[in-house]
Parts: C-alpha cells; structure tokens; sequence
C-alpha cells in the first residue's frame, strides 16, 4: 500500500487546522497535570538514539543523522497505581490502536500500511496534526513491552520515538515515551530550536497521551509527570562524525 495521503484526504486534514490549534491551545492553557520538567546539556555518548535493529528497511527514512541543528533527547515518564492491565497487555492496545491514546485534537494516527488493529515492523502511519506539517513514521522495533517508530521524508523532524511501559509492582506501572529528534530541514529548525512553540506542543501531546495511557490502564497517576530534555549541540554532532 502506498504510504502517501490521497488529495480528499489532505483536504480533510486542511479542513482540520484550525479548529484543532484552537481546541488544543485552549487545552493547553487550562492544563493543570502536575509535572516536573528539567533540562540540562547533552552529549553524543550519553544521549544518541540506540543502533537500530538488524535488517531495517532505511529507504525514506529521516533519521537524526539526516536532521539539522542540535539533537534534542526527551523522556516523558509517569507511574500509575491500581492499574487493572499490566505492561505488556497495556502495549498491546496502545500499539494496535493508537488512538486510544492519542489527544486526536492535536494529533491522530492513520495507518497507511499494514493491518488494522496490529503493529508489526515496517507498519507506516501518518500522524495528522493542526498545521502543515503531518508526520509519516514507520515502525522500526516491537516487543512484548515497547514498540519504536523513525520519521520518514517529509516530517518536520529527523530521529526515533519509543513508547514502552514496564511493571514496578502489583497494580503499578511505569510509562514512558523517549524521542531523540533534530530538525528535519533548516527552515523546520526555526519551529524546532528558535521559537518554544515545538517544545510546548510536544509537552502537551506526550503529556496528553500519558494520561489517556493511565486511564486506558484502569489506574491512576501516581506522583508528578517526569520531563526531561538533554540537548546536543549540533557542532558536538558534527565532531562525532
């Protein structure tokens, strides 16, 4: 199946712009998740994406090594209480349908290739946002507990997304979504690294689907939402080379 929207249904996300900036400005502002969120600077051993898997289809992919600018690595973590699924049943439903947890006001998951309701390696989607910049990814890792995607040609960023979960105790669960990203082109590096407008948006939507993890769970958050950023300077980049 190709990977590439059709024309009726670019026209449809258009048509979505401006109600989803208005709708998730608006939830933006009255966001009230606790949270603590730190940054501090990176480095190129500490904070690369790990290899990835043997046997990996690279065509059209956009990984960090293709980006411009500095790398940005972040973790969204939250631990949940009295969960009624445990890590590995709580992937699988996240993974085979997406959008259980998606804030699909800002963002939603099209798949493009492969079977509804499954995830396997090489499954394509399309993460439609409120703006021009509709994300394709691809699946690259799967596994009982975690599944990865890799931006593909024409995402506004160039890198590697993880979502994984894991057991802490009875009824407890860790979930945590790690992105290593960089700006896709050098006009996308003035959304990505000059104006916070990316940053934010991004808090807002992993933040978002951390909690909607939580009550797809059947538990409740306990504690602050973690969030960290670690940035890599582009020239510590280009030295690694």
């Amino acid at each position: 199946m190709p990977r590439r929207l059709s024309v009726s249904r670019r026209a449809a996300t258009a048509a979505r712009w401006p109600l989803g900036v208005i709708v998730t400005g608006w939830d933006y502002l009255w966001r009230t998740t606790p949270m603590h969120r730190h940054e501090e600077a990176g480095s190129v051993a500490d904070d690369m994406p790990p290899p990835l898997p043997p046997g990996t289809d690279r065509d059209e992919m956009q990984g960090v090594e293709d980006g411009v600018g500095p790398l940005m690595h972040r973790c969204f973590t939250t631990r949940v209480r009295e969960a009624e699924m445990d890590a590995e049943q709580l992937i699988a439903t996240f993974a085979g349908k997406p959008n259980r947890a998606a804030p699909t006001a800002l963002a939603s998951f099209v798949k493009v290739r492969g079977e509804e309701g499954e995830l396997r390696v090489g499954d394509e989607f399309t993460v439609r946002m409120p703006g021009p910049w509709d994300g394709p990814v691809r699946t690259v890792a799967v596994d009982r507990t975690s599944f990865s995607f890799v931006t593909l040609d024409g995402h506004l960023e160039a890198g590697r997304i993880r979502f994984g979960a894991r057991d802490i105790g009875p009824g407890r669960l860790e979930i945590r979504i790690e992105a290593w990203a960089r700006a896709g082109d050098r006009l996308s590096s003035l959304l990505f690294d000059r104006l916070p407008l990316n940053k934010e948006v991004q808090l807002h939507m992993w933040t978002s689907v951390l909690e909607q993890l939580t009550d797809l769970s059947g538990g409740r958050r306990d504690g602050l939402v973690d969030i960290t950023t670690k940035r890599v300077d582009a020239r510590e980049l280009a030295h690694a080379r």
